[in-house]
């Protein structure tokens, strides 16, 4: 299989590593040639310009969500079978693939974890092809678990697992006071642990995900209904974070 990896970030080495193989030849190309020889050594790659108008069996996207649709546009012409995403939003990518490589696999993958944390459970979105069934195999190989899904499934979800619980974490690290040593709870440690994890990562990625996927609103304000709670009514929004009944559920 001859693979094109566009964006040689966490992302694009991340699928790079997973397709590895003696049947696979990995071509990289990034804005930043460093960054793209650094990814191909660590997989057996190589490096190609921006403008190169080599063809390959898979032409996988792993750049920034605001970025990929132009870059389907860009690349898909390269792409003899099919064409891939791993950017993290799903609906786009798709649509733009429908629209620009009709007659190839279209395929985006989202995984729930950074590099550092690989491998784990990675959303899926793609047919019955070869191509597909080939990517499928090889995430398992690696130790991943695929989730079969849907671009509105998996864009939904988004909302909760990353806009929401990344507006609720760093607005704890924004409201958090500075404290004694010594002075921490269960729940106040995991929560300052939280705040080290997110904060260590890239600002910008974090970004293109609250402008992506709506959420960080109704965290905001369901703090409010909490601070102007009464007790009964205090106690009914406990029972119900506690249960996990959605402030949309109750509309």
């Amino acid at each position: 299989m001859d693979v094109l990896i566009v964006g040689a970030g966490a992302m694009g080495r991340w699928f790079g590593e997973v397709i590895t193989g003696p049947e696979t030849a990995i071509a990289f190309v990034d804005r930043e040639e460093e960054v793209a020889r650094e990814a191909a050594e660590a997989v057996g790659g190589r490096t190609l310009s921006e403008r190169t108008a080599e063809r390959f069996d898979l032409v996988c996207l792993a750049v920034p969500i605001p970025a990929v649709e132009r870059a389907i546009s860009l690349y898909a012409p390269l792409a003899d079978l099919a064409i891939a995403d791993v950017s993290g939003v799903m609906r786009e990518p798709i649509e733009a693939m429908e629209a620009h490589a009709p007659e190839r696999e279209r395929i985006s993958l989202h995984p729930l974890f950074s590099l550092e944390n690989a491998p784990g459970n990675v959303p899926i979105v793609a047919g019955e092809g070869p191509v597909a069934g080939w990517l499928r195999e090889r995430l398992r190989e690696a130790g991943n678990t695929p989730v079969e899904t849907t671009p509105e499934e998996h864009d939904r979800a988004m909302e909760t697992i990353q806009t929401k619980a990344h507006a609720a974490i760093l607005a704890f690290g924004l409201a958090a006071a500075e404290i004694p040593d010594g002075f921490e709870t269960p729940v106040s440690r995991e929560l300052f642990s939280l705040v080290e994890t997110v904060t260590e990562g890239n600002p910008r990625v974090y970004a293109d995900i609250q402008a992506t996927f709506p959420g960080s609103v109704d965290v905001a304000e369901a703090a409010v209904d909490l601070a102007e709670a009464d007790y009964e009514a205090f106690e009914r929004l406990y029972h119900e974070a506690g249960t996990g009944q959605s402030r949309e559920a109750g509309r």
